[in-house]
C-alpha cells in the first residue's frame, strides 16, 4: 500500500487577510461572550451563596467547597479569556487601521 493522501488538494483556497472590520466584529463577538460568561459566573456564585451546605460532616463540606470553587473558577477563566481575546482583537484593528492610513498610496496611471 502507498502512503498517498486520498483527498485531492485544491489550489482554489483563498487566503483570508485580516482587516479592521473583521477584527472589530470578532472583538464584539468575543466581548459579548465574555459578558455572557461573566453574567453566568455571577449567577452561579449567588446561587451557591444562597444555598449553603446542610451537613455536619467535614469531608462533605470540604468537597462541596472545592467543587463550588472549581465551577466558579472555570467559568471565570472562560470569561477572562474571552475578554483578553476581545482586547487583543481591538488592538489588532487599531494596528491594521494605522497601517492602512500610513501606507503610501501607489499611483496607478
Amino acid at each position: 500500500m502507498s502512503d498517498q493522501n486520498l483527498t485531492p488538494k485544491t489550489d482554489a483556497q483563498a487566503e483570508v487577510t485580516a482587516s479592521p472590520l473583521r477584527s472589530i466584529i470578532g472583538a464584539l463577538i468575543s466581548g459579548g461572550m465574555a459578558f455572557a460568561m461573566y453574567s453566568l459566573m455571577i449567577a452561579i456564585a449567588t446561587n451557591f451563596a444562597a444555598k449553603p451546605v446542610h451537613s455536619i460532616n467535614p469531608l462533605v463540606i470540604k468537597i462541596t467547597s472545592a467543587v463550588r470553587t472549581l465551577v466558579v473558577g472555570i467559568v471565570a477563566l472562560g470569561s477572562g479569556i474571552f475578554g483578553i481575546v476581545a482586547i487583543g482583537l481591538l488592538a489588532l484593528a487599531v494596528q491594521l487601521l494605522i497601517q492602512q492610513l500610513t501606507k503610501p498610496k501607489s499611483s496607478e496611471s
